[in-house]
């Protein structure tokens, strides 16, 4: 191939990338990409920034420089890993009722004809659209109530005497507040999922003798595995968030019982009134979001591989 050859093939190949940059959909797209870019690089970059100064709002005057002492302080916190620990628990906790339940519920609705279904299927989903903070204290104020609570009420008809939810087991409470919150999404999409799966498979399969439980175990399960790795990790980058139901019902006690990641990072910001340590903290807990989301998001891609 000869250099006029060479060149005319260069020339040839930029004229899509003309092409490209000259379309009136990369004009009337970019304002948005643009302001999008600015919503997130700016937070982000104010972020860093207090993170690596000495800051709080008690003396806002004094803005030492500081490298990563506000990182290391956060991590050597006393509430850190009982707030990580607590954190992972919360997280594996609901993602686990979720799947489970939200696959057993599916599959029964699915399974079964009965008179009201449609609306069954709509009470099973409301809980979903309740605000967390509404939820939270429908829970602190008429379930785990002590005194007024329907859980004490039901312990003295037994005659046994009514728990303090909230003080003696605040991460269970915190737990089932929150499932009880996300179970209702998986059910939507593990729902959904079900009604497209192959009847004419199921037939066959009965034809052939298979049980419901084999039905279910080779044929439901294996449909609903690209809708449970989606389930799986919606609910995680959500859940990793959870403020609100803490805030509400135990403010993260008694200690840090009840404390995960995302209210230590409040406790520090709001109550300490220590920016830059909670700068800090949200960013390691925007790493540790990511690395979920990426580790999550290349499971689903091998499932989906796999499936393909």
């Amino acid at each position: 191939m000869n250099t006029h050859t060479v060149k005319a093939h260069l020339e040839t190949s930029e004229v899509p990338r003309k092409r490209h940059f000259l379309n009136p959909g990369w004009f009337l797209v970019s304002p948005s990409v643009a302001l999008l870019l600015l919503w997130m690089i700016v937070p982000l970059g104010m972020t860093l920034y207090f993170s690596l100064i000495r800051y709080n709002l008690l003396n806002p005057g004094e803005n030492e420089f500081v490298g990563l002492d506000n990182f290391t302080f956060f991590v050597t916190d006393s509430g850190f890993l009982p707030g990580a620990m607590n954190t992972l628990l919360l997280v594996g906790s609901v993602l686990l009722i979720s799947v489970v339940f939200g696959v057993l519920i599916s599959a029964l609705l699915e399974a079964s004809e009965f008179f009201g279904r449609g609306i069954v299927r709509v009470l099973l989903i409301s809980p979903f659209f309740i605000m967390p903070t509404v939820g939270a204290l429908i829970f602190k104020n008429l379930i785990f109530h002590p005194v007024s609570g329907i859980l004490a009420a039901l312990w003295k008809v037994f005659g046994a005497q009514p728990i303090d939810w909230l003080a003696h087991y605040p991460l269970l409470s915190i737990i089932i507040i929150v499932s009880w919150q996300w179970l209702p999404f998986a059910i939507l999409i593990l729902m959904t999922a079900m009604q497209s799966l192959d009847q004419e498979q199921k037939e066959a399969a009965r034809l052939d003798g298979a049980g419901p439980i084999a039905i279910f175990w080779h044929l439901t399960l294996p449909h609903l595995a690209r809708p449970i790795a989606v389930v799986i990790m919606i609910e995680t980058i959500f859940l990793l968030s959870v403020f609100a139901e803490i805030f509400t019902t135990t403010n993260g006690g008694p200690g840090f019982e009840s404390t995960n990641l995302a209210y230590l990072i409040y406790n520090q910001a709001l109550v300490q009134f220590d920016v830059g340590m909670a700068s800090a903290g949200g960013l390691i807990a925007v790493v540790i979001a990511n690395i979920a989301a990426i580790i999550l998001v290349r499971m689903i891609g091998k499932n989906l591989t796999d499936k393909q």
